[in-house]
C-alpha cells in the first residue's frame, strides 16, 4: 500500500534536467563562453596513459625475447615511439575538438551547455531545481589550477550540468552567481549596465531598493528607482566555519569500521588456510577480494581528508578530498532526508555519521556526495543537523533527539514505539524501532547493533507506504516506509502496531501536503524579502 501526499505537486521532479519545461531564457541573447583551453590536456591524458599500460603489456608478450628493455634497445625502438605518439596526437586532437563544440551561458533562470561532436547535445538546468552547486578538482586539474563546476538538480541520476575545466577564481565567481540567480537575485548582464545608474562593474548583481526607503540622491519616487548595482566581488557569500574532522579521528573511524574488520578476519583465515595447506596460491586467489576491500577503505580517507564544514548564505559549505578536492554548497531547504548512524563499534567514543538525499545526488556520486559528516561527536553530529534543518517544530528538541538516538521502549519517550509481540521478529531491535512526529519534521529510529536515526522534514515526503510480510499479517504489525528521493537515506521503521502504521500515514500524507502549501518559492531570497 502507498500514498503519494500532493500528486502533482512534487517540488523535485524526478525527470532528467533535459526533459523540464522549455527555459524561458531567449538563447539568441545568451553570451556563450567556453571553458579553459587547457581543458584538452586535463582530460585527455587518461587516453594516453591507457595506451601506455596497453601498448606495454603488448610489447612484453608479443615483442623480441626479452620483453619491454630489449624491444626499447633493439632497432624497432621507434615503433613503440610511434605508436604513442600516434595515440597522443588522436586523443588529444578528439579532446581539442570536444574543447571546440564545448561553449556555456548563463541566463536569468536557465543554464545552457552544449557539447558534441557528431552527436550536438543541448542541456538546460533550471535554476529554481537547483539542488547544489559543486566544485571539483581531480589531481591533474590541480597541476594547472583548473576545476570543474558540477550543477545538481532535481532529476536524479546524470542529471547534473558540467561546466570544466575552468580557472579555480573564474569557478568561484561563476559559482556565486549561480547561488545568487537561484536565490532570487537579479544579475546584470556583463554586456551592458543598467540605463539609469553608472556603469556597473563585470559580473554586477542588482539588489531591489527595500519598500518605503528612497536613495538619498534620488529625485523620483521610491517605485520608479532604478536597483543599484553591486559589485561582482559581493557575489560571494561569506562563510563561517563550523566545524572540522581531524585526520586521526578519520582514520580510527575507518580502523573501527566493518569494513576494516571483515579485511582483517579475510586477512586471518587465508593465512590460516595458507598454513594448513601448504599452498601459497591461496593468496592469489584471495588477492582480488583484499584489494577490494582496502581500496574501498583507501577511497575513505581520501575523499573524506580534511573535511570541513561551513555555513553561509547561499547554503552550508563543505569541502574535502585529498587526491581530489571537493567543494559543495547545499542551498537552503535542498535537503530531502537526513540520517544519523553509529555502528556498535563506535559507541564507545560516541561518534556518528550523517548522511543526507539531496535530490540530484545518486549513482557513482552518491558515496563521495552524501556525506554531512563523516565522523563526529555527538554535538557535531546535531550542530550539522541543525544547519539543514534548523527547526524542528518542538519545545525540547534535544530531548526528541537524544531518545532518538539512544532511547528504546523500556525508558520514557515520546516515541511510538512497536508491540512487545514483535520480538519474535527481531530479537535484537524490536525495542528501538518507533517513531516521532514534531512540527517540522518526521522522525524514525531503528537498529541495536547500528543505530539509526532517519529525519525527514514534512514538506520534503515524496510517497508514503505501508508493507506487511505473512509473519507480520498474523501479528497484526507493519512496516512503514517514506520514499525520499535517490540516496543513502531509506526512512523506514518496521514491525509497528498495524493501527499505528496505518493512522501515521494517513496523518503524514496530511502534514505533507499542508507543509508543501506553506514552504513558499523555491528562491529563498526571494522568500526571506516577503
Amino acid at each position: 500500500m502507498s500514498a503519494d501526499p500532493q500528486p502533482g505537486t512534487d517540488p523535485t521532479p524526478t525527470g532528467p534536467a533535459t526533459s523540464a519545461p522549455a527555459p524561458t531564457d531567449s538563447t539568441e541573447n545568451l553570451q556563450w563562453r567556453r571553458v579553459h583551453p587547457i581543458t584538452p590536456l586535463v582530460r585527455g591524458w587518461a587516453v594516453v596513459g591507457a595506451a601506455v599500460v596497453i601498448l606495454g603489456q603488448q610489447s612484453i608478450e608479443g615483442g623480441p625475447r626479452g620483453g619491454l628493455v630489449a624491444l626499447v634497445s633493439s632497432e624497432y625502438w621507434w615503433t613503440l615511439l610511434a605508436a604513442l605518439a600516434a595515440v597522443a596526437l588522436v586523443g588529444w586532437g578528439y579532446s581539442a575538438l570536444a574543447w571546440r563544440m564545448t561553449t556555456f551561458a548563463v541566463g536569468e533562470e536557465t543554464v545552457h551547455l552544449r557539447r558534441g561532436i557528431l552527436f550536438r547535445q543541448q542541456r538546460h538546468a533550471r535554476l529554481d531545481r537547483l539542488q547544489s552547486v559543486d566544485i571539483r578538482q581531480p589531481l591533474v586539474a590541480r597541476f594547472f589550477g583548473l576545476c570543474e563546476l558540477t550543477l545538481e538538480t532535481a532529476g536524479g541520476t546524470d542529471s547534473g550540468v558540467a561546466i570544466g575545466f575552468l580557472k579555480g577564481a573564474d569557478a568561484d565567481e561563476l559559482r556565486a552567481e549561480l547561488l545568487a540567480r537561484a536565490a532570487g537575485l537579479k544579475v546584470a548582464d556583463k554586456r551592458q549596465a543598467p540605463a539609469a545608474v553608472a556603469p556597473a562593474p563585470s559580473d554586477a548583481v542588482s539588489v531591489p531598493v527595500p519598500e518605503g526607503t528612497a536613495p538619498q540622491d534620488a529625485g523620483v519616487p521610491v517605485q520608479d528607482a532604478q536597483p543599484q548595482p553591486v559589485p561582482a566581488g559581493s557575489l560571494e557569500a561569506p562563510q563561517v566555519p563550523v566545524l572540522s574532522v581531524p585526520l586521526g579521528r578519520l582514520i580510527a573511524s575507518v580502523v573501527r569500521s566493518g569494513a576494516m574488520i571483515t579485511l582483517l578476519v579475510w586477512a586471518l583465515g587465508v593465512v590460516v588456510v595458507m598454513i594448513v595447506t601448504g599452498e601459497f596460491a591461496v593468496i592469489s586467489a584471495s588477492l582480488p577480494a583484499v584489494l577490494g576491500a582496502g581500496g574501498y577503505l583507501f577511497n575513505r580517507i581520501t575523499g573524506e581528508f580534511d573535511f570541513r564544514v561551513a555555513i553561509s548564505p547561499d547554503g552550508v559549505r563543505l569541502r574535502h578530498g585529498m587526491l581530489e578536492t571537493r567543494s559543495q554548497t547545499i542551498p537552503p531547504g535542498r535537503v530531502q532526508a537526513v540520517r544519523l548512524v553509529q555502528s556498535v563499534l563506535w559507541r564507545g567514543r560516541d561518534w556518528w555519521r550523517v548522511q543526507v538525499n539531496v535530490a540530484g545526488y545518486g549513482g557513482e556520486s552518491e558515496e563521495k556526495n552524501s556525506v554531512l559528516l563523516p565522523v563526529g561527536t555527538r554535538e557535531e553530529a546535531l550542530t550539522v543537523l541543525s544547519l539543514v534543518l534548523p527547526d524542528l517544530g518542538v519545545d525540547e528538541p534535544r530531548r526528541v533527539l537524544d531518545a532518538g538516538l539512544d532511547g528504546d521502549s523500556r525508558t520514557e519517550s515520546v516515541y511510538v514505539t512497536a508491540p512487545r509481540r514483535t520480538r519474535i521478529l527481531d530479537p535484537v531491535a524490536w525495542r528501538r524501532n518507533g517513531f516521532t512526529v514534531t512540527g517540522r519534521a518526521l522522525l524514525l529510529r531503528r537498529g541495536r547493533m547500528v543505530k539509526v536515526l532517519d529525519v525527514v522534514p514534512h514538506e520534503r515526503t515524496q510517497s508514503l507506504a505501508l508493507s506487511q510480510g505473512p509473519w507480520q499479517r498474523r501479528l497484526g504489525v507493519a512496516s512503514f516506509q517514506v520514499h525520499s528521493t535517490e540516496g543513502p537515506v531509506h526512512p523506514e521503521v518496521p514491525h509497528l502496531e498495524a493501527a499505528d502504521a496505518a493512522r501515521l500515514m494517513t496523518e503524514q500524507a496530511r502534514r505533507a501536503r499542508t507543509a508543501r502549501a506553506a514552504a513558499g518559492p523555491e528562491r529563498w531570497m526571494e522568500r526571506q524579502g516577503e
